[in-house]
């Protein structure tokens, strides 16, 4: 676009804790309710569609896609596309454990014809309580780095064939240098994303 251009941006987000308490009750209504009122209040502003890099809250996406003012780009979605541009085909998924556990990677990857796998119960709960207790306040512990690049070892010994880093904090921790996988940065491939599609 030139030197020093880029499309123009508007970001609004509610604090995480408006979305845990509807998350953790299994209201995802009540999610769809902020996430619209995101849209609404960037739509106003100008906005030609909208982004969310919070994988977990995608499962609400349906219901938001019904009363959205403007478009969306779906993260598993676009994960997925770039997956299957690389020629993967058994994606290993961590996130949060709602996100583990939920529909929003089976649907998207599905869609895809691509299958996946996620951890064991117990992992589910470590890796969440990791995400919680210590990435989203900024900790990044080696022991829990470690913790990770096993579960990602157990679950290439499953066959997959990349790991979808789907939670906006585990990059910052899990080094594609050194993971027993091939990285797919959930946030970063979204970013991209929205820009092709802003310079569209």
């Amino acid at each position: 676009m030139g030197e020093h251009l880029h499309p123009e941006i508007t970001m609004h987000t509610h604090p995480l804790s408006e979305y845990m308490m509807p998350i953790r009750a299994g209201d995802w209504e009540k999610v769809a309710e902020l996430m619209l009122s995101s849209a609404n209040k960037v739509a106003r502003s100008g906005a030609d569609f909208a982004i969310c890099p919070d994988n977990t809250i995608h499962q609400a996406f349906e219901l938001v896609r019904e009363k959205t003012p403007i478009p969306w780009l779906h993260i598993a979605r676009v994960v997925a596309e770039e997956a299957g541009r690389k020629g993967f085909q058994h994606l290993a998924i961590l996130g949060t454990k709602f996100l583990m556990a939920g529909p929003v990677y089976p649907e998207a990857l599905q869609r895809a014809g691509l299958s996946w796998e996620i951890p064991e119960a117990e992992d589910r709960e470590r890796i969440n309580q990791i995400i919680f207790k210590e990435l989203v306040c900024g900790i990044f512990p080696e022991n829990s780095r470690l913790y990770f690049n096993w579960v990602i070892r157990k679950l290439k010994a499953r066959s997959c064939d990349a790991v979808v880093l789907g939670c906006t904090e585990i990059p910052l921790l899990v080094r594609p240098d050194d993971c027993p996988l091939p990285t797919m940065d959930s946030t970063r491939l979204l970013a991209r994303a929205a820009l092709k599609k802003a310079m569209e």
